[in-house]
């Protein structure tokens, strides 16, 4: 059996959704491509695919092997490209995952340097905050902004830092008054970021020491961009990402709060396969935006109008655009 030949041809079932449609592409038999994954689920000893008279469907072990096939082939299909053109440059498709208020305000215009970079390679970007499975849904990076990360088979990249800041409207703070203490704030409307490890519960460090706030939840939303629109609507009382506060509190639209108080800083994550070997694309894209995060200004007070921008004009040590 052609190990290579059936692999290509489960994908192609797979992409498909049918035996009869992938043989049609593939110029073969129905039951030619049927029993090459036949042949190749003997050669593994594991079922791939759950058939019935109606529809087809994957199996656990069928969407492992699923994504790690795909991996491997589009490697194999990149390195053939590179041999046979004599460039070293990564090229392929690029499958990423991120959430999706940080793909619009920070990732975007890194992701603008990246492709112009690296012109051969095709990126699919899924902006999504829930935490998605990187390996059964075929991603070959995943970021993620966490407090902490659970334990995983997963190779995870630390790239950065991102502070919180709890904030609300003035025209809230006029019709409620200013919080000026940690349990003043009990007194308040809270708006949580509802997939946070502990919505509603804040962890703050001031010069008092380390305390815990339950607060009422108002309002939870699964997006930190629906949150701060209903802060700025006066609704209630939030703590934002820096990257999204940061510019609204430099117009005034938003007042930060209790500013000698902390919030636990959240690490940003690159999430991958483990690999003996990480493939260049995966490389190349973790390396430059770790590169690129490194580039953006610390956090700065609300004064400063350059806080919260990113840089697209990276400097070295990052690959610079053609």
């Amino acid at each position: 059996m052609d190990v290579l030949l059936a692999m290509r041809t489960f994908r192609r079932v797979v992409e498909r959704g049918s035996f009869s449609q992938a043989a049609v592409d593939l110029g073969q038999s129905t039951a030619a491509v049927s029993k090459q994954v036949r042949q190749l689920e003997k050669h593994l000893g594991s079922l791939l695919l759950l058939r019935t008279t109606r529809r087809m469907s994957l199996s656990e072990a069928g969407q492992a092997y699923f994504s790690e096939c795909c991996h491997l082939l589009e490697e194999l299909d990149a390195l053939e490209r590179a041999t046979q053109s004599g460039s070293s440059e990564p090229s392929g498709r690029l499958r990423v995952n991120a959430p999706l208020s940080f793909g619009l305000k920070v990732l975007s215009p890194i992701l603008v340097a990246f492709m112009q970079r690296y012109p051969d390679l095709k990126v699919e970007l899924t902006l999504d905050d829930r935490l998605l499975d990187v390996v059964s849904e075929g991603f070959d990076v995943s970021l993620r902004i966490r407090s902490h990360l659970p334990d995983s088979s997963l190779v995870a990249r630390r790239l950065g830092e991102v502070a919180q800041v709890i904030c609300a409207a003035p025209a809230y703070l006029k019709a409620n008054g200013t919080p000026l203490s940690v349990e003043a704030l009990r007194e308040h409307s809270c708006l949580a970021y509802r997939l946070a490890e502990h919505p509603g519960s804040w962890q703050l460090q001031g010069p008092q020491g380390n305390s815990r706030l339950e607060l009422p939840v108002r309002l939870a939303v699964d997006n930190s961009l629906m949150l701060s629109e209903m802060l700025l609507a006066g609704l209630g009382i939030g703590a934002l990402p820096s990257f999204i506060a940061q510019p609204l509190l430099d117009s005034g639209q938003l007042m930060q709060l209790l500013p000698e108080q902390s919030m636990p800083r959240r690490s940003i994550y690159a999430l991958y396969a483990s690999h003996r070997h990480v493939s260049q694309k995966v490389r190349v894209f973790v390396d430059f935006l770790a590169c690129a995060l490194q580039a953006l200004p610390p956090d700065t007070p609300a004064s400063d109008a350059s806080a919260g921008a990113v840089k697209t004009s990276l400097t070295p040590p990052c690959p610079a655009a053609r």
